[in-house]
Parts: structure tokens; C-alpha cells; sequence
């Protein structure tokens, strides 16, 4: 008996410890995320022996074999050192700390900075100059949302195989069987579902657009519902596209973009374009710095969108020296919706609407009007909330929504999708405050001034039977360019002296090609499909530098990405725009892809010069020196105290010239030093000019200098002293323009900023 019951209790205690390891490994797992664990460059043919090396390093710090290889779910090697693994808090830290280890951090989801334009920057066709053969060895990589393959912008009629030195691949499946000579490689990451069965292909249209615009080749009468009307192309139409998918409908996740970047690097790509981006990060716990650094290194300049979160001060993103961080602009045309009301008022809204109406007028109601709730009942049915009106209020009828109050979460966003599912008729929506981006509507609709609005409302509210009629979109011509209000501005928090965006492009109701795999909403229930359609963001600003970027670079294969950059700031054509931001929304201006290819002189960036940038700017020495590579016998301690750091206000030789000050106190004075080498034909002169407002001085010293021949390099500073007056508002503008008397400006522009000015 009582041996009997000695084995019961043991049973009993071997269940209810294996019970609780069980739990507690559970609850572990619950705990346990991603990180992206990064090491620095990774040395040539290292990806061999990469996998193994990082499952060493996570089993020492796990310091349990078995677990560390669940755990770890991708290795990086070929160019990026480095892994994904779901780790404990503890376990981050303590990789961190490694002396082998850059940095450690949580793997976050990114979002997307959601034909005529090319003309516009008067990059007409017929009238530029291209060297075919040599940009169709040009390969452009897009990490975006993929690619609809079937477009007519992606016909390789006429294209020979793809380059030699193309080394990708073409991942076919779901909708995306094939590639062509003109889209060579297409891959898609989504490390989180690793047994996802999918494809690069485009469920979204954002990646078919963004690579339209770098590389479509021409195709006449692209259009949407008749609007924009013209030949659709790409700024470089004779390039290849290599594609990698890296945003789902969750986000675009770092660890994604990173291998996406690891891999285009190897295989071959000249450009890479990128419109996603995120919170402000240091460095080295940026994934689109990291992977664009590492582009760096091997000769390929990223181009980055800066964000769609202006107009405010400060939300700039993309923010590393070593990318090209794009705002948006307008083109010279504008899509207006004209609402007319039955007592024959009118009001000009704006909105991509395709519908052509079918009767003279249409009942008219307001969402208030058409109301199902009681007092005290949650939403808001003045501003057409979901769940606020009765179908039977709807059906038949074109609703005037007001604007939501912020406190219920109102807005002026999908009114179209909820009245089209009451069977309304159209949608009118109040804006609190004007608009430039027009968005296709899934009924007839359109986006109305505040002060239209409330006459709309006095109408509907003072007439027995109300009416109004909503037309079709048209196109209208407009001033421009001017800066986007969505597009984000300056300056910067990450490294406050390099202004922040670099430059501007189109981005502002852009047409190009979509995906007949999404519907022109992106509304499930939106059973319409495009070949074309017009989209905004500094998502459509950013492919058009990666094309001009590939431009130059065709003329030009031998220059540093840097070189290629300075090329496309100092050549850029001065806004005109009034806006106090200045600089800080728009950079060295709009780019001028023409001018770009002889700039005259260059403003180049080394490796070397970028790590004394990074010493300066306090970051560590060791983590600086991983970024140098090597294997374990040729690596050498890299150490900041050893390297001659930046002079000057900025401690680089970017292109354009910004500080920081203090907020304390009004006077100024700062220096810049900069070093240009000569890239056009023989000997020049070039002399300096310098704009500065009233009671600023702004001094070049040389005013003049010389150069024998192509190649020669020569260095100057501009010194700056003055006041910042209340007129100025807290920001001093400025620049320095090199003439050599025979077509070259180079131009550089100067920003101050105060902090708490503006």
C-alpha cells in the first residue's frame, strides 16, 4: 500500500512539473519577439559560413542549443551581418553587449508613403538626350508592394536578355509566372509567415506605380476614367526593374527590408528606391540606413520618400546622409469635381470621381438628416460615422457629410464606402481645411471647402426638397510647382546640421501603371479595375529621383552614389514658393534631370569621410568599426580618436549647408567647409555667388577658384554671422552659387534654424 501510494505521489509530481515547464515554456513563447540582431558589414563569401557563426552566438547567450535554433528566424551574410531571432528582453540585452554586435532591436512594421509629371521637369522625350545601350544596363530595385507584371509598362518588346553582372532571381507562383527582359528579378520576404506561399506579385498597386514611374516604357492614352489622359512612362523606360516584395497588408516589416537589401546588393542592382519609412531611429536601428549603407559601400545610391506627415515641423523621415531623402511637389495640373445644388449654387471640390451622372439632380440629405440614433447613443451622424444613419434615409440620395469632431475620431475619410453601403447615391464630405491630393471615390463624390460646406448646409436645411448633382472630375491647369501639404518637413532630430528633405519631385495626383490584381479604392467591395491610376505621396516623389539617379548615372557609371547626389542637389531648379519652411519642405529645390548629367562640380562623400561623420556625431567606436567588414584575421580596431573628424558646422561635404542653433539668444555665426571636384571638360574658373537676407553676412573664401583640368579638387568655406531677427521667424536662408560664366550653377543652399521660432 504504501509503496503503492509512493508511486502515485511520484507520478503525481512528474505530471505537475512537466505541466508547469510546459506552461512556463508556453508563456515564453508568448514573450519571446522579433529582433534584428545586426553585425556590420559582412565579409566576402561570409554568407557560407554566416548561419552557422550566428546560431554559435545564440546558443551562448540562450545557452541552450535546441532552443536557439527555433528560435532564430533568418540569417543575413551576404552583404548585412546580422539575424532575426524571437528573443526575451534579457536575451537582447545581453547580444548587445556583445563586442561582435552593432546593435539589437525589436523588428517594427513601416508603412508606405502612400505620365504628365516627366514633361513638367521638362523632361519631354523627344527632347532630352539619352544613351539607350547604356540605360539598358541600368537595373533599378524597388522595395515596395511588388509588381503586376501584365501591365503594358512592363512590355519587353525590343529588350535584349538582361544585363551580364544580373545575378537574381525570378520567384514565380501566385499571379507573377513569368518575368520578362524588361522585369528581370522578382522576390517578395515576409520572414514572419516563412511558409507563406505567395508571390512578388501586386495585390496593393502601390509597387506597379512606383516602378512605372522609374522604368514604364511608353504606352499612349494611359488614363483614369478618361482623366490625365496622355503617354504614360517611365524616366528611364529602357532600364530593367528588379522587384522585392517587402510590405503586405500588415506593413512592411525591418527584418523584411533588410533581407530585401542584403539580396539586391548581390545581385546586381545600379539604384534603389524605397517609398516607405517610419519613426526617426538612430542609425544603427534604422533598417533603411543599415541597408542603405551597405548599398553605399558597393556604389548604389538609395532614394528614400520623406514621409507624409506634414505640414508640421519635424516629421521628416529617412534621415541617414548616405540616402536621398525626397519631398513631393505639384505638376501644373489639378482634378476638380463641381458640385451644383438645385437653387443653381455651385461649389468646387476636389476628388478623382469617374461617374458621369445620369440624371439633371439627385434628392439631397445630410448625414444629419438622415440620423438612426437616440440621444446619448455613440457616433456622430453629421459626419456619415458608421452605424449613425438608417438605410431608408440613404437609399437613392447624395449625402452632405460634416466634419467629425476629433474627440469620436472623425475625419473625412470613407464617407463614400458607408453611404454606398446605405445604396446612397453620392457623397459630399466637408474638409476642416483645404486639401491638394485628390483620391478616387467609390460612388460619385467630392471633398468641399469648409465654408462651401456649411452653404450646402443652410441649403439642404432651408429647402423642402433639396437636390444637387455631382460631375464628373476634370482637369485644370495650375501654378507650380509648390510643395505638397502633406509632404513632411524639416529639420531633423537624428543628426540636427544635414538638412533634411534633400530635394522635391513630383508626387502630387500622379498617373501611372496599377495593379488589375487590386480595385482603384482598395475597397473590397470596389469591383472596379485600372491599368492606370492617380496616386499621391512622397511614395510617387521618390521614383522619379531613382530615375533621374539612374539618368545620371548612365552618363556617368563610374561616380560614387554621393557624386550622383551632389549632381541632383546643385543643379536643382529654386522654388519660388513663399512658404516660411523654406529649405526644411523642399530641400535644394526641384530636380532637373537634364542639368544633372553636367553638373560641373561634385560634392563627393567617402566611406572614410562618412565614418569621421558618424565619430563626430557620437556614435561608437567599435560599432563604426564593424561597419568596415573584413574577416576575423583582416578586421582592425577602428578607433575615432585615430581619424581626422569633419570640420566645421557639419563635419561632412553635403551638398547643402544647414544648422541647429540654440534658442537661447539671436546671433549667429558658423562655418562650412567644403571640398568640389571638377567633372567637366578642361581648364575652368568658377566665381561665387552668394544670396543672404538683410543683416547677414555670408563669406566664400576663395571667391574664385581655378581648375587645370577634369578630376582636380579644390576646397573652400563659407562662414556666416549675423542676427536672427523676429522678420526671420527663426529660419535664415540662404546660398552659394559657383558660375564659371558658361552654363554651370552649381548651387548650394544655406539653412539656419532656431528651435522655438516657429
Amino acid at each position: 500500500m504504501v509503496q503503492n501510494l509512493s508511486l502515485w505521489l511520484f507520478i503525481l509530481c512528474f505530471y505537475l512539473v512537466n505541466t508547469g515547464l510546459k506552461a512556463e515554456t508556453q508563456d515564453e513563447v508568448d514573450k519571446r519577439q522579433p529582433y534584428i540582431v545586426y553585425m556590420g558589414d559582412a565579409a566576402e563569401k561570409y554568407h557560407v559560413e554566416a548561419s552557422e557563426n550566428h546560431h554559435n552566438l545564440l546558443s551562448k547567450v540562450i545557452g541552450d542549443e535546441s532552443k536557439a535554433r527555433e528560435v532564430r528566424m533568418y540569417s543575413y551574410g551576404k552583404n548585412i551581418d546580422g539575424f532575426v531571432a524571437r528573443l526575451l528582453p534579457h536575451e537582447a540585452e545581453k547580444l548587445s553587449r556583445d563586442e561582435g554586435v552593432v546593435s539589437v532591436f525589436k523588428n517594427t512594421q513601416r508603412q508606405l508613403h502612400t505620365t504628365r509629371s516627366w514633361d513638367f521637369l521638362g523632361f519631354v522625350e523627344s527632347k532630352y538626350k539619352r544613351s539607350e545601350a547604356v540605360e539598358s544596363n541600368i537595373i533599378v530595385g524597388v522595395l515596395d508592394t511588388g509588381i503586376y507584371i501584365d501591365s503594358p509598362s512592363f512590355d519587353d518588346k525590343g529588350f535584349g536578355p538582361p544585363p551580364a553582372k544580373w545575378k537574381g532571381k525570378c520567384v514565380t507562383g501566385n499571379n507573377l509566372t513569368r518575368c520578362n527582359n524588361k522585369v528581370i528579378g522578382a522576390k517578395y520576404y515576409h520572414l514572419n509567415q516563412p511558409n507563406y506561399n505567395d508571390t512578388a506579385a501586386d495585390y496593393d498597386g502601390h509597387g506597379t506605380h512606383i516602378s512605372s514611374t522609374i522604368a514604364g516604357v511608353a504606352v499612349s492614352d494611359a488614363n483614369l476614367f478618361g482623366l490625365a489622359n496622355g503617354t504614360a512612362r517611365g524616366g528611364v523606360p529602357s532600364a530593367r526593374i528588379a522587384t522585392y516584395k517587402v510590405c503586405w497588408e500588415e506593413g512592411c516589416s525591418a527584418m523584411d527590408m533588410l533581407a530585401a537589401f542584403d539580396e539586391a546588393i548581390s545581385d546586381g542592382v545600379d539604384v534603389i528606391s524605397i517609398s516607405i519609412g517610419g519613426a526617426s531611429l538612430p542609425f544603427f536601428e534604422d533598417p533603411i540606413a543599415i541597408g542603405a549603407f551597405h548599398a553605399m559601400k558597393r556604389g548604389i545610391l538609395t532614394t528614400c520618400s520623406a514621409g507624409n506627415n506634414g505640414p508640421g515641423l519635424f516629421t521628416v523621415s529617412n534621415l541617414a546622409p548616405w540616402v536621398m531623402t525626397v519631398a513631393a511637389n505639384s505638376v501644373d495640373r489639378k482634378f476638380e469635381t463641381v458640385v451644383k445644388l438645385g437653387n443653381g449654387l455651385t461649389a468646387t471640390g476636389i476628388s478623382v470621381n469617374g461617374f458621369t451622372p445620369t440624371k439633371k439632380m439627385y434628392p439631397l440629405t445630410s448625414g444629419l438628416l438622415a440620423s438612426n440614433i437616440t440621444a446619448g447613443d455613440y457616433g456622430e451622424p453629421n459626419a456619415c460615422q458608421y452605424g449613425t444613419m438608417g438605410e431608408d434615409k440613404v437609399m437613392g440620395k447624395i449625402v452632405y457629410c460634416e466634419v467629425g469632431s476629433e474627440e469620436v475620431g472623425g475625419s473625412s475619410e470613407g464617407q463614400d464606402h458607408i453611404v454606398r453601403s446605405l445604396k446612397g447615391a453620392g457623397v459630399i464630405v466637408q474638409l476642416l481645411e483645404p486639401i491638394d491630393m485628390a483620391t478616387s471615390t467609390l460612388i460619385p463624390g467630392a471633398y468641399v471647402l469648409f465654408e462651401d460646406g456649411t452653404k450646402i448646409s443652410e441649403y439642404i436645411n432651408s429647402t423642402k426638397n433639396p437636390q444637387a448633382v455631382i460631375f464628373k472630375t476634370r482637369t485644370t491647369k495650375m501654378l507650380a510647382p509648390s510643395i505638397a501639404s502633406f509632404s513632411a518637413r524639416g529639420p531633423q532630430r537624428i543628426s540636427p546640421n544635414i538638412l533634411k528633405p534633400d530635394i522635391s519631385a513630383p508626387g502630387l495626383n500622379i498617373l501611372a501603371a496599377y495593379s488589375k490584381l487590386a480595385t482603384v479604392t482598395v475597397y473590397p467591395d470596389d469591383k472596379r479595375q485600372t491599368l492606370f491610376s492617380i496616386l499621391s505621396g512622397t511614395s510617387m516623389a521618390c521614383p522619379h529621383v531613382a530615375a533621374a539617379a539612374a539618368y545620371v548615372k548612365s552618363f556617368h557609371p563610374d561616380w560614387s552614389p554621393a557624386a550622383i547626389k551632389s549632381a541632383l542637389m546643385t543643379t536643382a531648379t529654386p522654388m519660388r514658393t513663399k512658404d516660411i519652411d523654406a529649405e526644411l519642405s523642399y530641400g535644394s529645390g526641384q530636380i532637373n534631370p537634364r542639368r544633372a548629367i553636367h553638373p560641373g562640380l561634385v560634392y563627393d562623400i567617402t566611406e572614410s569621410s562618412y565614418l569621421s561623420f558618424l565619430c563626430k556625431e557620437g556614435y561608437n567606436s567599435t560599432s563604426i568599426g564593424l561597419l568596415l567588414g573584413g574577416s576575423n584575421e583582416t578586421k582592425k580596431e577602428y578607433r575615432c580618436v585615430d581619424h581626422k573628424q569633419g570640420l566645421g558646422s557639419d563635419g561632412l561635404n553635403y551638398p547643402s549647408m544647414h544648422k541647429q542653433v540654440g534658442s537661447m539668444g539671436t546671433n549667429v555665426s558658423e562655418t562650412f567647409y567644403r571640398t568640389v571636384r571638377s567633372v567637366g571638360y578642361g581648364p575652368s574658373t568658377y566665381v561665387a555667388k552668394v544670396w543672404a537676407p538683410k543683416g547677414v553676412r555670408v563669406e566664400v573664401e576663395p571667391r574664385v577658384i581655378s581648375f587645370v583640368k577634369s578630376g582636380e579638387e579644390k576646397n573652400f568655406k563659407v562662414v556666416i554671422d549675423g542676427v536672427l531677427g523676429e522678420t526671420l521667424r527663426g529660419v535664415l536662408s540662404a546660398s552659394v552659387e559657383w558660375d564659371d560664366s558658361r552654363g554651370h550653377l552649381v548651387r548650394s543652399p544655406i539653412l539656419l534654424f532656431q528651435a522655438g521660432k516657429l
